[in-house]
């Protein structure tokens, strides 16, 4: 999965002489929380977020009067407080880079480029929907959890022995577990086609442990 399968394309964008009133009220009314800006040959210039526009906006306490917020809310424009750091991803990248630099940055959201054009937004929403349908979160089924040995071989002995009972894994999660003293993973399957016992039965001899069993 890359980025270009979640991202949203044809982002919202902003010119950076937007003022920061016009650019709030842009993102309440497509309900968004970041907007990409763009110079005018469509380049990405910088990125502002609804945190930045809320905390370039005076305190409920400012000694300045209605009138005087008002009129330099009207002034102030994104380019004075944009961020011109933009961290962006090409949309090429697989999926998983664009969670690390998300959470290497501590952002919620990366602009996707081809080459020097702006042509979509990822977020991490879109993460975690790409995160559910890995997992067949949508999808209903048998999902068992168990835990096995890391060794060569044994994925495809599990995936055998459930396809050997007619199961089809729809869902499929690997969590490699730390601190085990030896190299063990912890496995979540959906599984459509075959029953809890059915599943129990062919793929026990090959799993080490089983944490979890249900229908969903």
């Amino acid at each position: 999965m890359f980025v270009r399968d979640r991202m949203t394309r044809n982002p919202i964008t902003i010119a950076g002489d937007i003022t920061v009133m016009d650019a709030l009220n842009l993102m309440k009314a497509k309900n968004v929380r970041r907007l990409p800006v763009v110079n005018k040959d469509g380049r990405i210039v910088g990125i502002v977020s609804e945190k930045d526009l809320l905390y370039a906006s005076p305190s409920p306490v400012t000694s300045l009067n209605v009138w005087e917020v008002r009129e330099m809310l009207h002034l102030l424009t994104v380019n004075k407080i944009m961020n011109t750091k933009v961290i962006k991803i090409d949309e090429d990248a697989p999926l998983e880079d664009a969670a690390v630099l998300m959470s290497a940055n501590k952002i919620s959201g990366l602009p996707v480029t081809s080459g020097e054009s702006l042509v979509g937004i990822i977020t991490e929403t879109d993460l975690f929907k790409a995160f559910l349908k890995l997992l067949g979160g949508k999808r209903t089924g048998v999902r068992i959890t168990v835990v096995t040995s890391g060794a060569k071989g044994v994925m495809a002995k599990i995936s055998n022995a459930i396809f050997s009972c007619g199961g089809n894994i729809v869902g499929l999660g690997l969590n490699e577990l730390e601190g085990s003293g030896k190299e063990s993973w912890e496995v979540t399957f959906k599984i459509q086609g075959a029953s809890k016992e059915k599943l129990l039965e062919s793929i026990r001899p090959f799993v080490q442990n089983i944490i979890d069993l249900r229908d969903q």
